[in-house]
């Protein structure tokens, strides 16, 4: 008898041994800590961008890929390329397409060049400050800005911002419109850019940021526009004599994903992402105008450039002589995009 209950104890702890094993071998075999996991199982996207890692674009990318990896416990890393390591201005949307890189943050003058409507963004005096340029991008209008671009193959999961753009010159001030006479000024790519600066019989250059320290030092280039956080992080104050604080236009990033690689991603790690962009996005647009106040106080002191600051009379000289700008975009696109701006009579939908 005793013996036959040694054989029943037995039998039963051989199918609790086997039922186990069966349950351990139907489980997800991931290590707690995914750092554990080489890169070809984890899911690792890299983000490129062109400016340095201490702007307000920079610091957001790293901030970005720290909270993904904490939310992920390492199973997804972002990888951030700096100041044009792997793609520079001219480049990124192609390594995109291409699967190089799976997360871009381009300007929005560039986004122009695969959808011109986002000109709009670079009409001059087209927005008193950051926060009708977000209405206008959540609303109605800025909803179908952003669903052109998804035909054209791109996702989009934020709107980053640097600020509003300052004019810089090597050997004179510039007070007025006329002063960009003859002037080779330095621009992004945009079409209605470089005709806002032809109207004045300006050269406008199209060339690679990270390229603009050694354009302007050997003279190729006169002048350029950007914000203070980009012109101090390049060292161009050093190089330049001249500073004008005109607000005249903006400079916000689009974060991109190639739309296919975003819907190839498992659902959970499309909510780790958009969650870790909805933490990072307030606190960015905060941090760029910290910084570029920050940046105007430090030129400010350094005595190493001649600062000129706009009236706001002398701002509607400049916003007047830009009309025709405006006309050429309403000839091209209609007016609808224009009559939706904050400073149209009607404003912006609700």
């Amino acid at each position: 008898m005793q013996r036959g209950n040694q054989s029943y104890r037995f039998i039963f702890s051989f199918f609790i041994v086997l039922l186990f094993c069966i349950s351990c071998s139907q489980m997800k075999t991931y290590p707690i800590d995914f750092e554990q996991l080489g890169e070809d199982e984890r899911i690792v996207i890299r983000f490129s961008h062109v400016v340095g890692e201490n702007t307000p674009k920079g610091l957001a990318a790293r901030q970005f890929a720290e909270i993904v990896k904490k939310r992920s416990n390492g199973y997804v890393e972002v990888q951030v390329f700096p100041n044009g390591y792997l793609y520079g201005d001219g480049e990124e949307l192609k390594a995109l397409s291409n699967g190089d890189v799976q997360i871009i943050a381009p300007a929005t003058s560039k986004i122009s060049t695969i959808v011109p409507e986002w000109s709009i963004l670079d009409l001059p005096y087209a927005f008193n400050d950051e926060s009708e340029l977000h209405h206008y991008l959540t609303n109605s209008i800025g909803q179908e800005l952003i669903e052109k671009l998804e035909r054209k193959g791109f996702h989009t999961l934020a709107i980053w911002e640097n600020g509003f753009k300052q004019i810089s010159n090597r050997d004179y001030p510039i007070y007025e419109p006329n002063d960009l006479n003859t002037l080779k000024v330095r621009i992004m790519p945009s079409r209605f850019i470089e005709r806002q600066f032809k109207m004045f019989n300006a050269d406008p250059k199209i060339m690679d940021f990270n390229d603009l320290y050694s354009y302007l030092e050997n003279r190729s280039v006169d002048a350029q526009e950007n914000t203070l956080s980009n012109i101090t992080s390049k060292n161009i104050h050093s190089i330049q004599k001249n500073l004008t604080i005109s607000n005249h236009g903006y400079l916000g990033y689009v974060i991109l994903v190639d739309r296919d690689f975003w819907r190839e991603l498992p659902e959970e790690v499309q909510h780790i992402i958009e969650e870790a962009l909805a933490e990072v996005n307030e606190w960015q647009w905060n941090l760029a105008r910290k910084i570029n106040q920050e940046k105007l106080s430090f030129l400010e002191a350094c005595d190493c450039i001649d600062i000129y600051y706009l009236t706001d009379e002398e701002k509607q000289v400049w916003e007047d002589a830009f009309q025709p700008v405006y006309d050429y975009y309403v000839n091209r696109f209609g007016s609808k995009y224009i009559d939706a701006l904050p400073k149209v009579e009607g404003g912006i939908d609700e």
